[in-house]
């Protein structure tokens, strides 16, 4: 009986070879319209798929492929009842499909329209893959050219059943991922945009991206996989260095967040997800050396971000010590060629604009949490003083705003004191508040007198404003909400310290 293989793919790359593979198998091909008239040209010995549906394909190409003798030829099993089935209805027996989907996510890449992406959503082609994949036990199903070669190593008939599940699970994989970026881009045309934390289904898809040599420790596997239609570091460019690390992207990320939250000119320095230095100035050079001198330890191996373009004399700067990554929006050609004396330092450049909407999952046993991100900004209209004297809010805006919004990207408890555009003094990660003021406050020592204080979350008691006031502290800010905030409001009035509260907290665990 013979034998065919159905072909319908957009991606010619490598079809002539595997087209050949199966006819010397003694495999018969049948191919729809573009990928009939391309292995023709090629001289290979091909039917249209109209000889098999008896029909052309109608509607402009969305209806081609769907026809009982297709699916019959691909589903059935090794049966009498299977058999008789296929027989009566002149279906072929079909032993392979290959397909690829019709470029929808590339389209998506590129902007197309929303009437344009309709047209791209593969109907057929996602059924063909389907049934052949349930199939896996009799009909090899590949839908990517990479497979062609392994996939004609060994004969159709001598495959074993391991490497046709294989390539079943890899086609589901795919058309789920396909199905994903359908999804999400629909979700971003409805009008509000659908938020997916109020789905009661949440899909994550992504294509992996770039090499990354291992986890946060090196006997961790490690990937990074870019959300289609979106632009991040997938599309950063990297004019040089070594490929970034699973620890270089997520401290990358961190740095380039804050900076981009932030007005520019300003550089942010990142150590371990963390901020160590942060600064504003009236140029980047002022800015990084703000930064660079919050704490001059902490920055040697740590991420920087300065959010504008970097010239000779900033990366001059930024090559005076060791840096992991640098990220700008753009750099002159002057400053490429000194960055380029640090062979191991990764440049890199993209545009520093955050998203609309963002969602962050962490994953835990049993499943994942997903949540809205939390894009920290200071509302000047939902201040409220509510202890010690009123400050000239327009006179210390620039460290309020540096202050509220580092903190908001410190790990929790955290504490964040700022002075003349510069972070002083970081406490984060601690159990209990006091501990967390009492590390911000002892790293700033007398750089603390007249700056402002910020805080992630409300003081649970008066302890922390009493430290801030030992310290010389000038301003302090925090989300107030907490049922002893009379003893904080307290201590503000008997030292005589500007307190206002925001009413938004920014927890970052």
């Amino acid at each position: 009986m013979d034998q065919w293989a159905i072909l319908s793919v957009s991606d010619k790359t490598g079809l002539t070879e595997l087209a050949q593979g199966f006819l010397s198998q003694g495999i018969k091909l049948i191919a729809s319209g573009g990928t009939y008239r391309f292995l023709r040209n090629e001289g290979i010995d091909v039917a249209p798929l109209e000889d098999l549906t008896g029909f052309s394909e109608i509607l402009g190409g969305r209806v081609k492929t769907l026809h009982p003798r297709i699916y019959a030829g691909i589903l059935s099993r090794e049966t009498p009842e299977d058999e008789r089935d296929r027989e009566s209805i002149g279906a072929p027996m079909i032993v392979a499909v290959v397909v690829n989907l019709y470029a929808f996510e590339t389209r998506l890449q590129e902007g197309a329209s929303q009437e344009q992406l309709v047209e791209e959503i593969d109907i057929g082609g996602v059924a063909l893959i389907r049934a052949a994949a349930k199939n896996y036990a009799r009909t090899l199903v590949l839908v990517d050219p990479r497979q062609y070669h392994e996939a004609l190593q060994t004969p159709l008939a001598e495959m074993s059943p391991s490497e046709r599940l294989k390539r079943a699970q890899e086609a589901f994989l795919h058309i789920a991922h396909y199905d994903a970026v359908i999804a999400d881009a629909l979700s971003q045309w409805t009008d509000p945009a659908v938020r997916p934390v109020t789905q009661d289904v949440f899909v994550v898809s992504g294509r992996r991206w770039g090499e990354l040599r291992y986890g946060e420790n090196p006997h961790q596997q490690a990937a990074f996989y870019a959300s289609p239609g979106q632009r991040g570091f997938q599309s950063a460019t990297l004019h040089q260095g070594k490929a970034l690390s699973y620890n270089n992207l997520a401290d990358a990320d961190t740095a380039w967040r804050l900076s981009a939250s932030l007005p520019a000119p300003n550089a942010v320095a990142i150590k371990h997800q963390t901020p160590c230095g942060v600064g504003l100035g009236r140029t980047l050079e002022e800015a990084y050396q703000k930064a660079y001198e919050a704490d001059p330890v902490s920055i040697f191996g740590g991420i920087v971000a300065v959010k504008g373009t970097v010239g000779e004399a900033l990366a001059r700067q930024l090559t005076s010590i060791f840096l992991e990554v640098v990220i700008a929006e753009e750099y002159t050609d002057q400053a490429l060629g000194i960055l380029a004396k640090k062979k191991n330092l990764r440049v890199l450049a993209m545009p520093f604009q955050l998203p609309l909407y963002a969602e962050e999952i962490r994953t835990i046993t049993g499943g994942f949490l997903v949540q809205q991100r939390d894009n920290v900004t200071l509302s000047w209209d939902s201040l409220t003083h509510v202890g010690g004297p009123k400050a000239d809010l327009a006179m210390w805006k620039t460290d309020l705003t540096l202050a509220w919004t580092t903190v908001g990207f410190v790990k929790s408890n955290a504490i964040v004191v700022v002075k003349d555009g510069m972070t002083v003094g970081i406490g984060g990660g601690q159990t209990n508040r006091i501990d967390a003021a009492h590390q911000a406050l002892e790293q700033a020592k007398d750089r603390a007198v007249g700056a402002v204080l910020a805080s992630d979350a409300f003081f649970p008691f008066g302890d922390v404003m009493k430290e801030a006031a030992q310290y010389g502290v000038g301003v302090v800010i925090q989300p107030g909400g907490s049922v002893r905030d009379n003893e904080s409001i307290e201590q503000a009035n008997l030292h005589g310290i500007p307190l206002y509260f925001t009413g938004e907290r920014h927890f970052r665990h």
